[in-house]
């Protein structure tokens, strides 16, 4: 029978938003629009994320769908556009698209959401107030509604059950009083001459009324037949001050024994006087918040004419990694010991003791003129010294330093390997080394040499109004630029001029773009009489690439 190994590793979807998982917009009126902007992040080291986001009423996202980079990030702008006032909560899905098998039918495969991101968008509605003009009345007017002065308000207010008495505190003046009021020092209102067809309703009999000028009381009409009494009144307050009372006192009854029947449901030594989730709140978990733990496995006993096995082999490189040595070795044999351990010969089984590693040293997408360095790992899980020489004849790994370490017992250090070249394409050389100079093996070094470049969000830009600003106000954006590879990288942006000329401009206009940095740049369109809506700048790397970006700014002709 013939074994077959079968190894696979299942990654997690590792998707941040920034801000999020709850998103809060701005208040806003009905038939306006409020945005907020996310970065949507891709944790993994290994694998692209590809999302789409569903419909959700009364929000909108652009883009609704993309794919993200490993390490990489990307701008989606959230909406808020109401259709109805108030508060309004929505559950926003975010599916996560991959390659799922058919249950029928293994061998055929779908593309499909396999996963979900829930996210909570909260936003409010407010209604307009209803704008109050006001208009000149310059004369008195005969209707009841008591408008006069100067400014009178065009719109009804809250209504009320009184009798429309217009009233003025205007005791203090003394101008048109007739000598017999004079000396009244009463708190009385002042009447406004228009209220006549209210004055003979019955008011409050504590309350008196005089006329605007020459302070005389106003007559006011009591129906004793219809009115109360003193006593009447004091009655019906007593009659209301009972069942009020009466109201209240059921309610706190009420409450009592609502309060006793909780008590009695949680007290016992299983909730402990606690309600099971009130109050508490579970942490909220990311795959980022765990941490590798390294597991430890005690030395296991090894016998010399037993055979090793992968858990004997694992046991000890866990053993061997606690004493870890990255400076401080020696590069030749020194003290006699030393030289007495790396002058012998090495068993196979002592070899497999040895782990050199990795086999095959990958350095992926390297840019021409550009240094990069990977660590060639050296575990020794023997009890004696060994001598590690590299020999490397490549042009390209001739910075690589140090080419000889002399490993003690139970250690693990490494070496780092530095590659450099001036030539593009695909590379791949090998490198050997000897332990002991007796035993030899090599290592296999790949890489890809490739220019320069830079890469941009966005190939077309269109330039919208912003909001609540003037006509004349420019136009602005952002578009943002990547370097995706190891070494900085010098661009500088060149407009295109037609015979229109151009009204668009860019900052900044040259710069540096770190390795596996970003950069954003501003886009601003000028409106003008003859300023050309459409503009083109092109992205001009130094030893490298060319981008184009078109630009259009979107003007709305007022109808």
């Amino acid at each position: 029978n013939t074994e077959l190994a079968l190894k696979g590793s299942g990654l997690p979807v590792m998707l941040t938003f920034n801000p999020g998982p709850v998103v809060e917009f701005m208040d806003c009126f009905l038939g306006e629009k409020t945005q907020v902007l996310c970065t949507l992040k891709n944790e993994s080291n290994s694998l692209p994320v590809t999302f789409s986001f569903r419909k959700t009423a009364h929000f909108s996202i652009s883009p609704e769908k993309g794919k993200i980079k490993k390490k990489s990030e990307k701008d989606v702008i959230f909406s808020f556009s109401p259709h109805q006032i108030g508060t309004i909560k929505a559950k926003q899905v975010v599916d996560i698209i991959g390659t799922k098998l058919e249950k029928n039918n293994l061998q055929l495969s779908k593309t499909r959401s396999f996963h979900q991101i829930y996210l909570k968008f909260i936003g409010v509605c407010r209604s307009k107030r209803k704008n109050i003009l006001f208009k000149v009345n310059p004369g008195l007017t005969p209707m009841i509604s008591n408008a006069t002065g100067q400014f009178v308000a065009d719109g009804t207010g809250q209504g009320t059950d009184s009798a429309p008495v217009a009233t003025l505190k205007s005791t203090q003046t003394q101008i048109h009083t007739h000598r017999i009021n004079r000396n009244c020092e009463d708190d009385a209102l002042t009447a406004f001459p228009n209220d006549r067809a209210a004055s003979i309703r019955p008011s409050e009999r504590n309350k008196k009324y005089r006329t605007i000028f020459t302070k005389t009381e106003r007559y006011n009409y009591v129906d004793p037949e219809f009115s109360y009494t003193d006593c009447e009144r004091l009655s019906k307050e007593a009659h209301k001050k009972y069942y009020t009372d009466f109201i209240s006192s059921l309610r706190e009854r009420r409450l009592r024994e609502e309060a006793t029947r909780q008590f009695n449901i949680y007290n016992n030594s299983v909730s402990i006087d606690l309600e099971p989730a009130e109050g508490l709140i579970s942490p909220k978990l990311s795959v980022t918040d765990f941490h590798k733990e390294k597991l430890q496995f005690k030395m296991l006993p090894l016998d010399e004419n037993c055979l090793l096995t992968s858990r004997k082999l694992t046991a000890i490189d866990s053993k061997s990694s606690i004493k870890e040595t990255w400076s401080g070795l020696s590069a030749m044999p020194s003290s006699t010991q030393e030289k007495e351990d790396c002058s012998l010969t090495l068993t196979s089984k002592q070899l497999h003791q040895i782990l050199i590693g990795p086999s095959t040293i990958d350095f992926g997408d390297v840019c021409v003129y550009s240094t990069t360095s990977r660590k060639l790992h050296i575990i020794n899980n023997l009890l004696v010294h060994i001598w590690i020489q590299i020999e490397v004849e490549i042009d390209e790994l001739q910075q690589t330093t140090p080419l000889s370490q002399v490993v003690p017992p139970l250690t693990k250090t490494h070496i780092p390997i530095v590659f450099e070249t001036n030539t593009l394409g695909m590379f791949k050389r090998s490198f050997n080394y000897t332990i002991n100079n007796q035993h030899h093996g090599h290592v296999l070094v790949v890489a890809n040499a490739v220019s320069i470049e830079l890469e941009l969000s966005a190939r077309e830009l269109i330039l919208n109004p912003v909001p609540g600003y003037l006509a004349e106000t420019e136009f602005r954006t952002t578009v943002r630029v990547y370097n995706p590879r190891n070494h900085p990288a010098e661009f500088t942006w060149k407009r295109t001029i037609t015979d229109r000329g151009t009204a668009f401009s860019i900052q900044p206009a040259k710069g540096f773009v770190e390795a596996y940095r970003d950069l954003e740049c501003e886009v601003v369109w000028h409106p003008g009489f003859s300023s050309p809506e459409t503009g083109e700048f092109n992205l001009c790397v130094h030893k490298g690439n060319k981008i184009k970006l078109k630009c259009f700014a979107k003007v709305k002709i007022p109808v």
